[in-house]
């Protein structure tokens, strides 16, 4: 992997499961029906836990071990909490995780099966995090939360180290991200500044934040030409895609300059549409992309139907987690479309 001497903490000391290297799979059907020069799908459901979640708590739980802490705690959407339970294992802490109701089956069941402590919270993430906060103005427990941490978005630059580095170190024009919290969007633009800073590469890549129309706070401040964003609201919500539906982002003032500074913007799509994109990657290039996930595709769609892409556009799309991790999401999705067809 491409300089790991840029990443906070040296190899020797990491708290890892084997995470990174993930592939990055040429799309040429998936090029040819956008309209675009090639598409490449940086495919993180090749983590240990299944998404990129893997590169946020490697360094979260290795700065937490070089703290001396013993127990680990955050909110999350679900799948950081998964990702959490797994590495407090791996360095032999405890994890307190608080997740809403809504958050997957599956994450759930792996947070205690990791040995994780498990908090379900009716409601939302927002209430989720209410939780968490209350029960940690009681405990010395140190958090792996979303930016309270710096390391999640530190370590997560390397999926822009790999990608750079794997396209024979040329910059792709677009970098296309399905964004609810956005610290890997932050993490990869700070990954390509600091590229460009050493001399290895000339430009950044534009990247562009893309979430469900049914929760989208990045892309209607982007609209409106807001530095930070106006809560979502709870009641407003209205996507089923639960890892992008983060209705109070309270990284938006740096997302929102991640996308000034690279020339980059941001796309909301409708679920159908995500869906569908999902459902047809798999079908047409093979790759599992997750429900959630395939907002960066459906965004790509428009985006290249709007003229924002070109036709010898080089576009990477994050694919952050595997397609299994939304599989009632997918599977429900077909059962629609072929009851529409009857």
């Amino acid at each position: 992997m491409a300089l790991r001497r840029a990443v906070a903490v040296p190899r020797e000391a990491a708290v890892s499961i084997g995470e990174g290297a993930t592939p990055l799979v040429e799309c040429p059907a998936l090029a040819d029906a956008m309209g675009v020069g090639e598409v490449y799908i940086k495919d993180e459901g090749h983590n240990p836990t299944g998404t990129f979640k893997d590169r946020g708590q490697t360094g979260a739980v290795t700065a937490a071990a070089q703290h001396g802490a013993d127990t680990i705690a955050l909110n999350t959407a679900g799948n950081a909490g998964q990702a959490a339970a797994a590495y407090a294992a791996r360095a032999d802490m405890d994890a307190h995780v608080w997740l809403a109701e809504r958050a997957g089956y599956t994450q759930k069941a792996m947070v205690e099966v990791h040995g994780g402590e498990l908090h379900v919270v009716e409601g939302e993430i927002t209430d989720a995090g209410a939780g968490y906060a209350e029960r940690m103005e009681q405990e010395d427990w140190y958090s792996t939360k979303t930016f309270v941490t710096p390391y999640r978005h530190e370590t997560k630059k390397t999926m822009l180290y790999e990608t750079v580095e794997q396209l024979d170190w040329e910059v792709p024009d677009a970098v296309v991200y399905p964004t609810g919290g956005g610290v890997g969007l932050v993490g990869m633009h700070k990954g390509a500044t600091e590229f460009r800073d050493l001399g290895l590469i000339d430009d950044l890549p534009g990247m562009y934040a893309a979430q469900a129309a049914g929760c989208a706070p990045v892309v209607r401040a982007w609209d409106e030409g807001k530095s930070a964003h106006e809560a979502w609201g709870d009641e407003n919500i209205s996507t089923v895609l639960n890892g992008i539906a983060v209705p109070d982002p309270g990284a938006s003032p740096m997302i929102l300059d991640a996308l000034e500074e690279s020339g980059g913007g941001a796309v909301a799509a409708s679920d159908e549409a995500i869906l569908d994109a999902a459902v047809e990657i798999a079908r047409t290039e093979g790759v599992e992309m997750g429900a959630t996930c395939a907002a960066a595709a459906a965004g790509a769609f428009d985006l290249a139907e709007s003229g924002e892409l070109g036709g010898e556009d080089t576009v990477v799309l994050l694919n952050t987690g595997a397609g299994n991790k939304d599989v009632d999401t997918l599977r429900s999705h077909l059962g629609e479309r072929e009851f529409e067809a009857e």
